[in-house]
């Protein structure tokens, strides 16, 4: 059987794979060796891709809805020349106020995001929604204040570190640093390095911990602000670094002399001793960084947490250094700067909310939509997403997108929210385009990987590049031809270093300016024809696509011009971006595309001053404001969206992928449970403010008393039959969430849980 190269879609790490196939099908996975991050490493949820391939809810067809709520076929000229209508119909009465875009990229499928992101251009339009901004925007608004722009992202050195802090994660089953297992395993096994897991519940990574803190629920912001207490009460700080490298220290000092440790502490009720002793070992560790994820980020005091929890290895000088944490190179952009006190970034209409590395909160949707004012929200394009499960209050969603004048999904499969939908748009696959992530955020090595196509596309789906460089053209916003273009990027040869082609579009761009949010389709429709790769193959779908990535090579390049050579690419000036392009294209294995010295970290700030600014005035405030918080526990807390051994993304829909917990079961302590009167096994209602939900107990000691946890991934309608598993966003609601970010507090939802 063939054996390609290509790489795992379901979480941030996106590890390499090889893949056996026989006709259109998956045979065989294992880890790829020659992966330049990766180098092999494989996880057991990657091993059931084959589940995503291939499954009975895969679209083949566009699809529309009829008023009895069923769906016709129709053609692609149909459905886009409806489509396109309608959106200029809408443009044209209500303006760009009136529309928005969800998703736009799941994990790993991010080369269509240079397309569909010019539809928003087209209708006017900056509302942006997605499931990164339920999840992380409170993290780039503190990085934004921090170090002066929201895309100043931070990694972690997790492999040369000798201290590691994970807090709200757990990389055994979560991953989201190299090859999580094995580099877990190493820590564990070295006597000279430490590994601390603050978590409520005894996970899979804790059990490898040297010290576990198992906070109260909810108690995450008091715990971290002890622990920076604790450092700059016994004289830990790095004061050098914090001279020469920030300013605002005094201010945040006062703030943490004046924090009475042993009542944080107490409230997150765990050993007072214990918590003295991460502190003083993560201040004096010759390298220490901290990795968190969604356990701080969606949880009370999200935005909050985000800024302690930085302030740990800035105050004790643990950044720009190996084995500490760090900025990292990008090149595909998937977050961008949208400070709201500058006034041009465009609010929403209800909640006078702003945007936040360009992108709005979900939790606010279903409200926008159903504002009653005439600047409401009427149409939407879902792309990549399924939002009816994924976004806070179901039911909410369910309510709104049945108000919307026009929706339409994109999507590989007819997923919840497709099913709502007025027009369903069938997209390949993600084994059947060519693809690419946003997700390379190493340091000081980054790489990059585009993915071959393993199959042709099926039926009619098509590449996102071919629906939406379809739709505008159908809105007439683009020419359906620029033949002169076209006839430059055929005769220069194998568009090795396409001079005369770049010259030609930078002067139609200029002559024509309106065709300029438009030119990811433009080098689509001329450039990408003629791009062939070293392992062309004539059956294969060509990689016209991956056309735009030429124009963020060559900014990479200029920006990084050293750090690309590093990584081992040759040109001078001007040859250099087109060499690295080149690269990518002809290794299916991914490639490093910068290499950098931890003194180019200081390069990224972005700041005038060139420093950290650690005085943030609403973070200050609201760590003051702990002090005087009523302490109120609920009866029980549920911890929504567990990480789980067969659970993923919303991809896997046939439920036959899982080995275990074909339920998805609530977790729970058996003296919780006893009290209860349930079992293991027991059925039981657990309802919330905002809904309820039929459950499965399963007892687990390592839980916390007084807490309940529901996996996400789950719920599901699979050949149109009753949701697989617990619906866990039917319990959640839009209002519980950050002021600030307006992230949701999936790790804290009230509930109270009897038996069935």
């Amino acid at each position: 059987m063939p054996t390609e190269q290509t790489a795992c879609i379901l979480c941030s790490r996106n590890c390499g794979l090889r893949v056996e196939t026989e006709g259109m099908r998956i045979k065989g996975i294992r880890g790829d060796d020659a992966h330049p991050v990766s180098k092999g490493y494989l996880c057991q949820k990657a091993g059931r891709l084959a589940h995503y391939q291939e499954h009975a809810d895969l679209l083949e067809h566009p699809l529309r809805r009829t008023p009895d709520g069923s769906f016709v076929r129709v053609t692609w000229d149909e459905a886009l020349a409806d489509i396109a209508q309608r959106l200029i119909a809408l443009r044209e009465r209500h303006g760009g106020r009136a529309f928005a875009f969800y998703g736009g990229g799941g994990q790993g499928n991010h080369l269509g995001g240079a397309y569909s992101r010019q539809l928003l251009k087209a209708m006017k339009s900056r509302f942006v929604y997605s499931a990164l901004a339920q999840e992380k925007t409170g993290d780039f608004w503190v990085n934004g204040r921090l170090f002066g722009d929201q895309r100043c992202h931070l990694t972690e050195d997790v492999e040369h570190a000798d201290f590691v802090l994970f807090a709200g994660t757990n990389p055994f089953q979560a991953h989201g640093i190299p090859n999580a297992r094995d580099t877990l395993r190493e820590l564990k096994k070295d006597p000279a390095r430490t590994m601390v897991v603050i978590d409520p519940r005894k996970t899979e990574t804790a059990r490898l911990a040297d010290v576990h803190l198992q906070p109260r629920p909810g108690t995450d912001a008091f715990l971290l602000a002890a622990m920076l207490a604790i450092i700059v009460r016994d004289g830990l700080h790095h004061r050098e670094f914090l001279s020469r490298r920030c300013t605002g220290f005094p201010a945040l000092e006062e703030a943490l002399r004046s924090i009475p440790i042993e009542a944080f502490v107490r409230r997150a009720d765990v050993p007072l001793a214990d918590v003295e002793r991460v502190a003083r070992g993560f201040a004096q560790a010759r390298a220490a960084c901290v990795r968190v994820d969604l356990g701080l980020q969606q949880s009370l005091h999200s935005t909050l947490n985000s800024y302690l929890e930085k302030l740990l290895f800035l105050v004790t000088g643990h950044f720009g250094k190996r084995g500490g944490n760090n900025f990292h190179s990008f090149l595909l952009p998937i977050l961008g700067h949208t400070d709201e006190r500058n006034t041009r970034h465009p609010r929403t209409a209800h909640h006078g909310m702003y945007p936040i590395a360009g992108l709005y909160p979900p939790n606010i949707l279903p409200d926008e939509i159903q504002h009653e004012g005439e600047d409401r929200l009427r149409a939407m394009f879902v792309d990549s997403a399924n939002p009816v499960l994924t976004g806070a209050n179901t039911a909410a969603y369910e309510r709104a997108f049945s108000k919307l004048e026009l929706l339409v999904v994109v999507d590989v499969a007819m997923t919840e929210t497709a099913r709502l939908a007025h027009y369903v748009l069938p997209a390949a696959t993600q084994f059947e385009k060519w693809e690419c992530t946003g997700f390379n955020l190493e340091f000081p090595d980054n790489a990059f990987h585009v993915r071959h196509p393993l199959f042709p596309p099926r039926a009619e789906t098509l590449p996102e590049a071919e629906i939406y460089t379809r739709l505008l053209e159908s809105m007439g916003e683009l020419p359906r031809t620029f033949p002169v273009l076209k006839r430059i990027a055929e005769v220069e040869p194998a568009a090795t270093h396409p001079f005369g082609f770049l010259a030609a579009f930078a002067a139609q761009l200029a002559a024509k300016p309106r065709l300029r949010p438009y030119a990811a389709s433009i080098a689509y429709r001329t450039l990408g024809p003629v791009l062939r790769t070293a392992r062309a193959n004539p059956e294969r779908v060509p990689p016209a696509a991956t056309a735009p990535l030429l124009g963020l090579t060559l900014d990479l390049a200029n920006r990084e011009r050293a750090a690309v050579q590093r990584a081992g690419h040759r040109g001078n000036r001007l040859t250099l971006g087109a060499s690295l392009f080149r690269a990518i294209l002809d290794r299916p294995e991914g490639v490093l595309v910068t290499r950098h010295t931890f003194d180019d970290a200081w390069s990224f700030l972005r700041h005038a001053d060139g420093r950290i600014h650690l005085d943030i005035p609403e973070m200050l405030a609201a760590l003051r404001a702990l002090r005087d918080e009523p302490e109120a526990v609920p009866p029980l807390v549920l911890l929504a969206g567990e990480r789980r051994s067969y659970n993923a993304n919303q991809i896997f829909r046939d439920p036959a992928w899982r080995k275990t917990d074909l339920e998805g079961a609530m977790r729970m302590h058996p003296d919780d449970a006893r009290a209860l009167g349930l079992v293991q096994g027991s059925r039981a209602i657990c309802t919330s403010d905002t809904g309820e939900l039929a459950v499965t107990i399963e007892l687990d000691e390592a839980l916390r008393p007084g807490m309940v946890t529901l996996p996400h991934g789950y719920g599901m309608r699979y050949r149109g039959g009753e949701p697989a598993g617990p619906q866990l966003n039917r319990l959640t609601a839009s209002e519980h969430c950050d002021p600030l970010a307006r992230t949701p507090y999936h790790k804290h939802v009230p509930v109270k849980v009897r038996a069935a």
